[in-house]
């Protein structure tokens, strides 16, 4: 779930990179928005998370 989760977030970040305020904003500031920058490092991280959840085990018969 968490793997799911990032993976949208990360698709939406990217998604808006690509816009044309975007655009605009990397233009005038040399740097993307803060919230293109928090969906695509947070995306990321979770897709990270969830996938190594997913190979380790988040909790198998440890209880």
């Amino acid at each position: 779930m968490l793997a799911v989760a990032g993976g949208v977030l990360l698709y939406t970040g990217l998604q808006a990179k690509d816009s044309l305020t975007e655009r605009a904003t990397e233009l005038v500031t040399g740097r993307n928005t803060e919230q293109t920058t928090l969906y695509v490092a947070g995306g990321g991280a979770a897709l990270v998370g969830g996938v190594l959840l997913a190979l380790f085990g988040g909790g198998k018969g440890r209880r």
